[in-house]
């Protein structure tokens, strides 16, 4: 039987905390029998949700004993993380042990220093913030969750179920993990690559800025083809201007802001039309479905028709 350890501590988010101790408390083996002891440690013997108080029956001893420490976000995770946490995580992780983290339960684990040099996820809300404060972790914000061995870590909290039925998948095979998924009402076919399905927003443009008029015509007319010579012509200054008044007030391309729009466009006609993707492909301005597709998978970090599945009616 596998032990996990699920490190609270004060301002842990609820649902971050109950979700491993959901999802691997209930994990049987084919025989019957539990496949994991899970425990909850923290620094003392109450902790505050911010909602209600709960009683830790382990403390911070607990981590060397376990094969699995899980650390939930908190409601402040820019907040310094205590050193006796960073140090039991530390040789927890120099014994081997799998750490894995929830949510933004990934800046506990950053501060350990142990994603050093590693990528890692987030929830796309605190992905910035990481990578400022931790500029040797490569932030990924567009995926589900990321496994590097030893050292995993999840989106937002409904990532971190599919992060949990990850781990029991590595430990007891997709029959255990498919019980475990169902259990939970989760599918178990959410791979971590797959986006966060984040609604990808035009780079800010500082209020009063020179582009302002600029860019709501090119908002405006996405759908034609509109080279950068037809953009700089609109602007009346040379398509060499144009880059770098954009660079300078959007930090991107004309073009590549265009592509944004966009896609921006195909991801509200997806969610509120039944139109066919290649209609949808020439609606927005695409010169072929082709490279629609694959503009929509790279940006998105999904194909169309994943998107229109997820979101439509929603």
């Amino acid at each position: 039987m596998h032990t996990v350890a699920v490190l609270a501590l004060d301002g842990v988010i609820p649902f971050d905390l109950s979700t491993p101790i959901d999802v691997f408390g209930r994990a049987r083996l084919p025989d019957g029998r539990p496949a994991y002891q899970v425990r909850v440690c923290a620094i003392e013997d109450e902790i505050d949700t911010g909602s209600f108080t709960l009683r830790a029956p382990w403390g911070l001893d607990t981590l060397a004993d376990a094969d699995t420490v899980v650390l939930p976000g908190c409601a402040k995770p820019w907040e310094p993380v205590p050193d006796e946490v960073i140090d039991a995580v530390r040789r927890a992780a120099a014994d081997g042990t799998r750490i894995a983290s929830i949510c933004v339960g990934s800046f506990i684990l950053a501060a350990t220093g142990l994603l050093d040099g590693l990528r890692a996820t987030t929830h796309w809300l605190g992905a910035d913030g990481l990578a400022r404060m931790y500029p040797r972790i490569e932030v990924d914000p567009d995926v589900l969750y990321v496994d590097n061995g030893q050292f995993l870590t999840s989106a937002g909290s409904a990532a971190g179920l599919d992060l949990c039925l990850h781990m029991i998948r590595r430990d007891y095979g997709s029959a255990v993990a498919a019980d475990a998924a169902r259990l939970s009402v989760m599918p178990l076919e959410r791979e971590g690559g797959q986006a966060q399905f984040i609604v990808h927003q035009q780079p800010p443009t500082p209020s009063g800025a020179t582009l302002e008029p600029l860019l709501r015509w090119m908002e405006e007319n996405a759908r034609r083809e509109l080279t950068l010579a037809d953009i700089a012509a609109r602007a009346g200054m040379s398509p060499r201007t144009v880059n770098r008044r954009f660079r300078e007030q959007t930090g991107t391309t004309p073009l590549q802001w265009l592509h944004r729009a966009r896609i921006r466009q195909a991801q509200h006609l997806l969610e509120t039309t039944a139109h066919p993707v290649d209609r949808i492909a020439s609606q927005v301005g695409f010169g072929s479905p082709t490279a629609f597709r694959d503009r929509f998978k790279r940006q998105v970090g999904t194909s169309p028709h994943a998107y229109r599945r997820a979101f439509r009616g929603a």
